[in-house]
């Protein structure tokens, strides 16, 4: 089961991209002095993906106050890098999750009917504390909806 409000969430490692380089990073290393976003989706540039963080750009969430945002995909890091790029500012990051291990730690993992042998997290975003313990979670239970971003920017508030 996905974490919840309440719960903490596990230190997991993975490649962290930030547009240009990547390196191996952990959930710890990589949330701010406030926290962080985690936002899962199932392929940075799936047109789903592209929607996503164009409109995370206008809602200005770049700009959280040391809550970085951080996305996992299941993409390796070259494509993460690229996408990166393709935004205004690159100023997210992204996990590069190519073997389903942050997918697996945070229990998202759903297979993909229309795509033989081929599994994504669901989408999904978290708001974590410094010390991982999840402040607000939604994991959506279809593919196209947006996320709810003024649920999470609250959360991002009050932490």
């Amino acid at each position: 089961m996905p974490p919840t409000e309440g719960e903490r969430v596990p230190d997991f490692e993975a490649l962290l991209c930030d547009g240009e380089t990547f390196q191996s990073t952990g959930l710890s290393e990589a949330l701010g002095d406030r926290g962080g976003v985690v936002v899962a989706t199932g392929f940075a540039f799936s047109a789903i993906a592209r929607n996503w963080w164009k409109r995370f750009e206008k809602y200005g969430w770049e700009e959280f106050e040391d809550v970085p945002v951080l996305g996992v995909s299941r993409d390796g890091p070259y494509a993460q890098n690229a996408f990166l790029r393709r935004l205004d500012e690159p100023a997210f990051e992204f996990f590069a999750d190519v073997n389903g291990g942050v997918t697996d730690a945070l229990d998202l993992e759903t297979d993909r009917d229309h795509m033989a042998n081929t599994s994504t997290p669901w989408r999904s975003v978290f708001v974590l504390t410094p010390d991982r313990e999840v402040q607000f979670a939604y994991v959506a239970d279809e593919w196209i909806g947006p996320l709810p971003h003024e649920d999470v920017e609250d959360a991002v508030a009050a932490l």
